[in-house]
């Protein structure tokens, strides 16, 4: 019986630096769109955040002025409070002594403008979110072609050395792409889900202060 020891070249570790300089050039334009939609996902989640605020405590002292006939303390504190439904109240109590009509469309209207802020950005998220994987099947078959180039210039056998740029870049760009892509598109209906949370909450303290302003005087 002998004993018979078998050596094993140790196995390259390849990291994912490594792996996105395989995927060639078309990595640059991936890259540059997932930090794209990284800032913007960042960006919009610190302001709308700060928007969905619960505003019950400050809707409370506000008709409380207002049925007192403290109006212009009832626009200070909108004017202290940095939020959509602040500066939609604001708006309906420098419209008090016109129309109710007129008071409700000066809000609506404030409060489009306010939903455009909100909003502002989404578009390009979800751009990012389209157009990753595109250019992550770009990539694909960049590399196809680089592979068949080797191939059509070889004579005899082929080795898979050769091919092995080719599809590593077909393979890496695409899953940088499918990954950039994903993970913009989770992203961007967390954020519309979190915009239609705080329109609600904009429509129904409007109507709240509508309401009130519809209550008999005492």
């Amino acid at each position: 019986m002998f004993l018979q020891i078998t050596t094993q070249a140790p196995q390259e570790v390849m990291t994912i630096l490594d792996l996105a300089f395989k995927g060639g050039v078309t990595m640059i334009p991936i890259v540059l769109l997932s930090l794209i939609g990284l800032y913007i996902f960042i960006e919009r989640f610190i302001t709308i955040k700060r928007a969905g605020g619960n505003p019950s405590t400050f809707m409370k002292k506000v008709k409380e002025a207002v049925m007192q006939g403290r109006v212009e303390e009832a626009k200070q504190l909108c004017q202290k409070k940095n939020s959509p439904v602040a500066r939609m109240i604001e708006k309906g109590i420098t419209r008090l002594g016109s129309p109710l009509k007129n008071i409700e469309t000066s809000i609506e209207y404030v409060g489009k403008i306010e939903v455009y802020r909100l909003e502002r950005g989404l578009s390009m998220l979800a751009t990012v979110a389209g157009a990753a994987p595109m250019v992550g099947f770009l990539g694909t078959v960049i590399g196809m072609i680089e592979s068949f180039m080797v191939i059509s210039q070889q004579e005899g056998a082929i080795s898979p050395q050769l091919l092995s740029s080719g599809i590593y870049t077909a393979m890496v760009t695409t899953v940088a792409g499918l990954i950039v892509g994903i993970l913009a598109n989770i992203g961007y209906n967390y954020l519309i889900a979190q915009v239609q949370r705080v329109v609600h909450t904009m429509e129904y303290y409007s109507m709240d202060f509508i309401d009130l302003l519809q209550e008999p005087q005492k």
